[in-house]
């Protein structure tokens, strides 16, 4: 018996449609995607992508789940050795390995800033914020308005630069009309740390925060 021939390209899969979604989303950004773009990336007909997805944006979606998936949710799990849960030290770690994936992938924030409508990771991502939030003691809505209040600070932190919003030329902050912004064309190339330490800046402040709300919770339930 002959053995079959193996196919020349892999099988078209919705993970491979995903992933080369996501690559042409990072590089070029949300309206290069297209099906037929996509196809051709793929040395696929354009049809055959509807086995898979019916439309552009149910693509969209799932390159924004394939993100979600990547945020570490393990800081809400319950510790094994019986010691205390710190809901404070689980949300900063959130936070941060939230932003880093959002770093990797700016691009798609606009699709993930809609909410999590029905993708499963960004589902799971919301259910162990809030699961996590309410096991602590807080009550549902306040929950809620920290799972929300989270994702806003993220999400604004991942859509551009601050620092990054300056020009290397010095010429172009003359103290006669700014007379403050003498180092300012020193930011952008000190991007990275300055983006950085603000994040933790704000991140600790806002945790702060919800540390002075949460005794005043604890307080309440005595």
């Amino acid at each position: 018996m002959c053995a079959m021939a193996r196919p020349r390209k892999p099988l078209l899969s919705r993970d491979r449609i995903v992933d080369a979604a996501r690559t042409l989303v990072d590089a070029e950004g949300l309206a290069a995607v297209s099906t037929r773009r996509l196809a051709a990336e793929l040395g696929v007909s354009g049809p055959s992508l509807y086995n898979h997805f019916r439309t552009k944006d149910q693509i969209l979606e799932a390159v924004a789940d394939s993100v979600s998936a990547q945020v570490d949710l393990s800081m809400f799990d319950a510790p094994q050795d019986g010691a205390e849960w710190d809901w404070r030290a689980a949300l900063h770690d959130w936070a941060v390995s939230y932003r880093a994936a959002l770093r990797e992938h700016p691009n798609i924030v606009p699709v993930l800033a809609r909410g999590p409508g029905r993708r499963p990771a960004g589902l799971r991502l919301a259910d162990a914020v809030f699961g996590a939030m309410v096991d602590a003691g807080w009550p549902p809505a306040q929950a809620t308005s920290i799972g929300a209040l989270m994702r806003y600070f993220v999400m604004g932190s991942a859509l551009g630069s601050f620092a990054g919003g300056f020009v290397d030329d010095q010429d172009a902050y003359d103290p006669a009309d700014y007379p403050h912004l003498g180092q300012a064309h020193l930011l952008a190339d000190r991007q990275e740390l300055i983006d950085d330490r603000a994040f933790e800046t704000g991140l600790t402040a806002l945790l702060d925060g919800l540390s002075t709300q949460y005794e005043h919770v604890v307080a309440a339930t005595r």
